[in-house]
Formats: C-alpha cells, sequence, structure tokens
C-alpha cells in the first residue's frame, strides 16, 4: 500500500456511525462484521448494502432529485408508466409494477441495495472520474428495520418467518402507494426493504432489492440519523480506491457480470483501459 493509503489510518470519521477504512482488510472486516447467525450457525447477514462514489452523497431517490411536489408527481409518473408499458410488462401486483419501473429508469421512490458488500463496493469505485474523492457503503439492518413496523405492514412478513419482503408479502398488507403513504405521520415514518422479481440477469447478478419511505419526500440517511442503531457508513478513503478497484476486477466483481450485454462490457473495458494519471 502506498504512503498515501498508509497515512489515511490517522483520519477520524465525522460521527460514531461513521467508519474510515484504513486498508483492502479493515474494510472487509467492516463488511462482514455482524454477519454470523449464532441460530443457525452460519454466515448470514441481515445488511443491505449500498456503495456511493463520494461519501458526501445523500441517499435521494430518483423521484427526490426530480424535485416536488412528490406526492403528485409520483401518482402522475407512475400511472403514466402502468398505461403505456403494458405491451411490455406481465401483469402483477402493484409492487412488481413499481419494481419494473425503478429497473428501468423511471423515477419513483424506491432506492437500490444489494444483499452483496462486494457489489456494492463495486459501485463506490465504479467511476474513476470520482477517484479524487472519498467514497463509501451504506450498511443498513433491514431485519432490524422491520422489527419497527406496525403489526398492519410486518404481520405478512412474520407469518411467513422471513426478514425480507417479496413483491407478494407486501400485497399482502399494502395495496399501493396511498395505503403506504397512510402509515405517515408527523411522530412516524417508516422504511421497507423488498425484494424485486428477477426481470433479468441484471438483478440476479446484483443480487438487488429495494428500500421504500412512507414519506416520499425524505431520505432514507434523514431517516437514519434518527435510528442510529441500525446503521454503519464506511467511508472508502480516496488513497484506497484504486486498489480496491483493481482487486474487486480480479475478483470478477466488474460491469461485465453486473450489467450482462454488450453495454457493460464496454463499460468495463472502457474503465479497464483508463489510464491511473
Amino acid at each position: 500500500m502506498s504512503k498515501k493509503a498508509i497515512a489515511t489510518k490517522s483520519r477520524l470519521a465525522s460521527n460514531t456511525n461513521e467508519v474510515v477504512a484504513n486498508s483492502w482488510g479493515h474494510l472487509h472486516e467492516l463488511l462482514f462484521s455482524d454477519s454470523w447467525n449464532e441460530q443457525i450457525k452460519r454466515f448470514r447477514s441481515k445488511h443491505a448494502f449500498r456503495g456511493v462514489t463520494d461519501a458526501n452523497y445523500k441517499l435521494d431517490t430518483s423521484l427526490k432529485r426530480l424535485g416536488g411536489p412528490y406526492r403528485v408527481l409520483e401518482d402522475h409518473i407512475v400511472r403514466a408508466f402502468m398505461k403505456y408499458a403494458h405491451n411490455h410488462v406481465v401483469e402483477g401486483s402493484f409492487w412488481y409494477w413499481l419494481s419494473v419501473a425503478q429497473h428501468h429508469g423511471l423515477p419513483t421512490r424506491l432506492l437500490d441495495w444489494s444483499y452483496s458488500p462486494l457489489v456494492a463496493l463495486h459501485f463506490a469505485v465504479s467511476d474513476t472520474n470520482t477517484f479524487d474523492r472519498d467514497g463509501a457503503i451504506w450498511k443498513v439492518d433491514y431485519a432490524g428495520t422491520h422489527e419497527m413496523l406496525p403489526y398492519e405492514i410486518a404481520g405478512p412478513l412474520k407469518a411467513a418467518g422471513a426478514q425480507i419482503f417479496t413483491v407478494e408479502l407486501l400485497s399482502r398488507s399494502l395495496r399501493d402507494l396511498n395505503q403506504l403513504d397512510g402509515h405517515s405521520s408527523p411522530v412516524a415514518d417508516y422504511a421497507i426493504f423488498f425484494e424485486p422479481p428477477s426481470l433479468d440477469a441484471r438483478i440476479v447478478n446484483q443480487f438487488a432489492y429495494f428500500s421504500i419511505l412512507t414519506n416520499p419526500e425524505k431520505s432514507i440517511d434523514d431517516w437514519l440519523q434518527n435510528h442510529p442503531d441500525l446503521w454503519l457508513k464506511i467511508v472508502i478513503p480516496k488513497e484506497l480506491k484504486w486498489e480496491v478497484r483493481d482487486k474487486l476486477d480480479q475478483s470478477n466483481i466488474t460491469e461485465r457480470v453486473l450489467f450482462p450485454g454488450l453495454d457493460g462490457l464496454s463499460q468495463w473495458l472502457k474503465r479497464h483501459y483508463t489510464p491511473r494519471l
């Protein structure tokens, strides 16, 4: 490791829920910590992972980045998508439709996460143009998040003995966004994590799922500030990014795998042959 990378050991995080990774090994320790499940005697993490290229980025949804009034725009956008996409989408529940919409780039209240810390790590170091700034991995306890849900929402999840929703389980307690919004109040909002259907190889290879809040005007990082026991933000110093990127490439965690097809292949080759200036 370079002297610059070693120098990051002296850096301090901005709050108690942030940790600065000092090395490739330390980064892995942080990503895979708390993954032991004593009940089944296996390493099975209950955390959602999301990588960002800039540690200062907020976890805004594509709907929030579009600009307000969020709820009004959301109604129009989703309704129009469902009207015009019939020739391309197999009929399903509302949450199936919303998953398809998010997957194809429609601005929604959903935010992408992965079960895989290494997939999240890829997205934190996927853009070499941001290697002049720190990246980060958000690590959120989705099982603990769901323990906070009212029974009207969590009932089907508990009955199934599961820790994360599918679109089918979510449909049993919430019909659509209007019903979801009914659980938002000035004193309490809730976060939900759910798996989309395996629409294509991209979702499968990225080990992907979504989060959604009962309040469309909030970002999940703002919501998490009120629940410090549920999350950790792992800062990846800019001095460490090239090492992380190269070792992920060697581990075959690349655009070629995560975005199957010629587009992903081209993205991978473009980045792979980008010189380090």
